[in-house]
């Protein structure tokens, strides 16, 4: 009887991969299918319901599903799940398409089919429907009305982008996972499957673990965060996207290095597990706060660390909107079809010069010009820009790595600085 968080739906974890005969079976019957092709976005969703990282989703969206998540975070089941996991087609790929057809889903950049796929319906999302989703999923508090959104999120939010830019239908079904990618291989030893994951968590004696969500290098408030979850919880699982993420951010496996070293020098290493997932980041704040916590409670995670602006780009967001989205969503009173993964709410963190360590708005009395703000988008502009990087801002160990890393681009994408990340907003 295990004694961690159980995954999220009370189904257990509902793993689509295939092994073994199954899988070679699978595969010979797939060349025989129609092949559709999938985004980078797509790919990432169905490997984790390949590996039972979505769990309960053993499949793609229905409108139902779909509709269901945009309004009231609910699936048509009255599961929670905060957004939509959908696979879209073109036009003639889903006129070719009937209801109860079987086709291969297959990934255009490496022409490898990744899983067979029923469908079930088929539904067409017009222009409308996009500018629903996103205004569902992605308009959070920085922006006051629908319009001031669209002024800017078309140019400037790479997830509503992603979204307006989905095909013209949408595909529902369960699916039967083919391949994990590159993922296995790529980072060995890093990249988990949520059984892998509670496996290590159950053999180290771990009961309750705190996930730390990155997408950027670990800089010195990320360091805090998790120290200050050790302090709490049982362990700490720093659990970095190795996805697709925006132009300009920096890849995966300059983060893991940067992270591997960190630990080593910084930590007490039995307290802290890395771990790498495959998705896309979606940018989308608050709700993909949730998603992320919904998902570590499958890898086994019973907290996730919420600090300032989670997954959030620019200044679409509240600063702590991701934090209070916990305390509104629906609570299934049906048996595990409810959230059970909850926040460890953190405020804003700093190294201040006259508290002489880490300090949060919270504990730290003095004003901001005291402060070292510490913000990703700082980071990577300053090195972008060969610019000096204050002192405390990030450990010695980790800057030469990315140092290294910047003097060796060729091209450089422009970083923006929005009102969070120079501490504006900041009292």
């Amino acid at each position: 009887m295990s004694n961690l968080i159980p995954p999220h739906g009370g189904k257990g974890l509902t793993c689509c991969l295939l092994e073994g005969a199954e899988l070679e079976a699978e595969k010979k019957k797939a060349q025989g299918l129609k092949k559709v092709p999938i985004s980078p976005r797509v790919k990432g969703d169905l490997i984790m319901i390949g590996i039972g990282g979505f769990s309960p989703l053993t499949g793609f969206m229905t409108r139902a599903d779909w509709k269901g998540v945009c309004d009231n975070f609910l699936l048509a089941d009255g599961t929670f799940w905060p957004v939509p996991v959908t696979l879209d087609a073109s036009k003639e790929d889903a006129d070719a398409i009937k209801k109860g057809d079987e086709i291969a889903l297959i990934d255009p950049g490496s022409n490898e089919i990744m899983a067979t796929m029923k469908v079930t319906e088929k539904y067409e999302m017009a222009e409308a429907d996009k500018r629903y989703e996103c205004e569902k999923v992605f308009m959070g508090e920085g922006t006051a009305t629908p319009k001031e959104f669209w002024d800017i999120a078309e140019k400037d939010h790479p997830g509503v982008q992603m979204v307006m830019k989905q095909k013209a239908f949408n595909l529902a079904g369960p699916v039967k996972v083919l391949s994990e990618a590159e993922y296995p291989t790529k980072y060995a030893g890093i990249y988990h499957r949520p059984e892998q994951s509670r496996k290590i968590f159950e053999e180290r004696g771990w009961r309750e673990i705190a996930a730390l969500q990155l997408r950027n290098p670990m800089h010195r408030s990320h360091e805090y965060l998790c120290k200050i979850a050790v302090e709490v919880c049982d362990g700490v699982y720093i659990h970095s996207l190795v996805g697709n993420l925006k132009p300009g951010d920096i890849p995966a496996e300059v983060r893991v290095r940067c992270i591997d070293v960190l630990v080593k020098n910084y930590f007490v290493e039995k307290n802290v597990v890395q771990g790498g997932y495959p998705l896309d980041m979606r940018y989308a704040g608050p709700r993909e706060a949730l998603l992320h916590a919904t998902f570590r409670q499958n890898y086994g995670c019973s907290r996730m660390i919420i600090g300032r602006d989670h997954a959030g780009v620019g200044d679409f967001y509240g600063m702590f909107e991701a934090q209070t989205i916990f305390d509104k969503i629906p609570k299934p009173k049906e048996p595990g079809k409810a959230l059970l993964c909850t926040p460890l709410k953190i405020d804003w963190t700093f190294y201040c010069h006259k508290c002489d360590g880490m300090a949060s708005l919270r504990t730290c009395p003095h004003s901001k010009q005291d402060r070292v703000l510490l913000s990703g988008t700082m980071l990577r502009k300053g090195l972008s820009e060969g610019t000096p990087i204050p002192d405390h801002f990030g450990r010695e160990e980790v800057l030469a790595i990315l140092r290294e890393y910047y003097a060796g681009l060729t091209e450089k994408v422009e970083v923006k600085l929005h009102g969070a990340a120079t501490g504006q907003t900041q009292k």
